[in-house]
């Protein structure tokens, strides 16, 4: 058993809000734990967007996701998230998503009940699977997982598609097949996870994304409403991505990068990051 594996159980013990913030590749994941993160989240909408230059809609791979994990489990001491989306296919690809991501240095995995061709959960015209075909996904995950603290999350989208009740109602089926947190995606309120913390006794995530149908709600708010973890997804991807446009703005401009040198991590600061004595 990894002590990444064993950290991220045990801080689910500590009664605390544990903040999770979306990471796309080692480097990032070993910034996150430099500033003090217990933890990190591998955002497939991070790895889809800035691996490949695509949209989020299920088009990355098993073999790349997994590719990723190692790299960063190779990097950094804290306990990593993964977003499995579907988990890659039917209940043959939810077996072999558990054992190549678990085997990579994972410590968690996000199955959510979307379809196979997913779409962004804050974004319209999702469509779901029957809840007993998500929850025989859930079981298979369980027992595949050779490790009893590899922890199985389950995301339900139900909320945009079917409503508050039915994504509640999906979560307490996905409790019972075995579902080690529950991460109801897209609520519109703080009512609204009010109302699902007091309905769904599990411990429970948060998604604290931007531009989406959450409103902005705070990490103590969220503990406040009994949220056990939160993850901030893609914040450090859009800022990082306004700072490149910006930048190669600058240099096309001015064809120079001094305007920039204040802006920047030094070279010494990059090279601390990682370790590299010279």
């Amino acid at each position: 058993m990894t002590d990444q594996k064993l950290k991220l159980k045990d801080l689910l013990k500590k009664k605390k809000t544990i903040v999770l913030p979306g990471v796309f590749n080692a480097i990032s994941a070993r910034m996150a734990e430099s500033v003090g993160f217990e933890a990190v989240y591998l955002s497939g909408a991070g790895l889809s967007n800035g691996l490949l230059g695509k949209p989020d809609i299920g088009l990355l791979t098993l073999p790349e996701v997994a590719q990723q994990v190692r790299y960063i489990s190779n990097c950094v001491k804290t306990p990593i998230l993964v977003d499995a989306d579907t988990g890659f296919g039917g209940l043959r690809n939810v077996t072999r998503a558990v054992l190549e991501l678990e085997g990579a240095g994972a410590s968690a995995m996000q199955i959510e009940d979307q379809n196979t061709f997913k779409r962004c959960g804050h974004l319209p015209g999702k469509t779901l699977v029957d809840a007993q075909e998500m929850a025989q996904k859930i079981q298979t995950a369980v027992q595949t997982r050779g490790d009893k603290d590899f922890l199985i999350i389950a995301r339900t989208d139900a909320r945009s598609v079917l409503g508050l009740e039915e994504a509640i109602r999906r979560a307490k089926i996905y409790l019972k097949a075995g579902a080690d947190v529950i991460f109801p995606e897209a609520l519109e309120s703080r009512q609204e996870f009010k109302e699902f913390s007091s309905k769904v006794e599990a411990p429970l995530l948060a998604n604290m994304t931007e531009f989406g149908k959450t409103p902005y709600i705070s990490v103590q708010e969220f503990h406040k409403l009994e949220y056990d973890l939160v993850i901030f997804p893609m914040t450090a991807f859009r800022v990082m991505m306004r700072s490149l446009e910006a930048s190669f703005v600058e240099i096309k401009k001015k064809g120079s990068q001094k305007g920039l040198l204040p802006k920047m991590q030094t070279r010494k600061e990059l090279y601390d990051l990682i370790n590299y004595q010279i």
